[in-house]
């Protein structure tokens, strides 16, 4: 990506994520009808499969599907399990990406992880040597872990300390990891422990390796349910602050910059498809869970185990779809 391209897209997202642009949002009862009729046409697609390289992920019950809205004013809608706790897996890279943003300054995202889409797997070593400078991006793997290294402390308890904070204040509950998920991930993150060593080899990680990898792993066996997720992205759809308790946790601008790297890499290799088709930035996870942010207007998010090959949830992607049409939202 240009800069002049990033530099649009950081300018077409400040405008965006101003609560004052926004319509009037969908009435109640629309939410409502728009939520059911989702969860109605998708509840039996059964195409894709549960992600099994972290055997954990395997064991999910594939049926469950969630959907849930809340607004910038801080209204919740729910349709299907959404009560029910997975792992949040590669939506947490949204949230540290926006601490070490906090911490460090946009500047430094740019200049020491690097901020433009790869356009190839989550978990690709390829796109690390292609790139000459060694600049990732932090919603894929690579990238999120150089971001937990970047973040501020230098022990375990500093750096996990900060980001259990953070996600709390986000979801606006305690959130706790979920143990299982946390072995079966240690027990299989070779491939990501040679990702941060190649990185160190070129001086992009920025903390000691075993340290930030734990963190990192240990981040995205965080569990959450669907309502959670929608809570945590509505501070993303409200500019920044909490609507429910109305604590500011970021800069706009930050928010902006966060909402410009989803857009272009929230769904990695598919994010142009993803963008050309529903037009709203958003984030998946291996675990099922995709959020989506409407800036000024809401957040969604939905839960669905069932994966496509690129590591999407099939029918959040539908449903997310779905309701971007129906509340005529999207953002492009």
């Amino acid at each position: 990506m240009t800069k002049t391209l990033q530099a649009c897209l950081i300018a077409l997202s400040v405008v965006l994520v101003t609560p004052s642009y926004a319509k009037t949002p969908p009435s109640e009862s629309r939410f409502e009808q728009v939520l059911s009729t989702a969860h109605a046409l998708y509840k039996d697609v059964q195409a894709g499969a549960n992600a099994d390289y972290i055997p954990a992920l395997a064991k999910v019950d594939s049926n469950l599907f969630g959907i849930a809205i809340v607004t910038a004013q801080g209204k919740v809608y729910s349709k299907g399990d959404v009560d029910t706790e997975f792992s949040i897996q590669s939506i947490s890279k949204v949230f540290t990406l926006s601490l070490a943003m906090e911490q460090q300054g946009a500047d430094a995202i740019q200049e020491k992880i690097g901020v433009n889409a790869t356009g190839l797997p989550f978990n690709s070593v390829t796109a690390i040597e292609l790139n000459q400078a060694r600049a990732v991006n932090p919603l894929v793997n690579a990238g999120a872990m150089a971001t937990v290294s970047l973040l501020d402390g230098d022990t375990d308890k500093q750096k996990w300390g900060s980001i259990a904070h953070w996600y709390n204040d986000f979801a606006n509950r305690k959130l706790t990891v979920l143990d299982d998920i946390y072995k079966s991930e240690s027990a299989t993150n070779g491939h990501n422990r040679a990702i941060a060593e190649l990185l160190k080899s070129y001086d992009r990680f920025y903390a000691d390796v075993d340290l930030a990898l734990d963190v990192y792993t240990r981040q995205c066996s965080v569990g959450v349910t669907t309502k959670d997720l929608a809570m945590m992205a509505s501070v993303l759809a409200n500019a920044g602050v909490h609507p429910i308790t109305g604590k500011k946790l970021m800069e706009p601008e930050n928010v902006s910059r966060v909402l410009a790297v989803m857009t272009t890499a929230g769904l990695y290799e598919t994010s142009g498809d993803w963008a050309y088709q529903v037009g709203l930035p958003a984030k998946s996870g291996v675990g099922g869970g995709i959020i989506a942010v409407v800036p000024g207007k809401f957040a969604i998010a939905v839960f669905s185990p069932k994966l496509d090959k690129a590591g999407n949830s099939v029918r959040a992607q539908l449903a997310i779809d779905y309701i971007a049409e129906k509340t005529d939202v999207r953002i492009f």
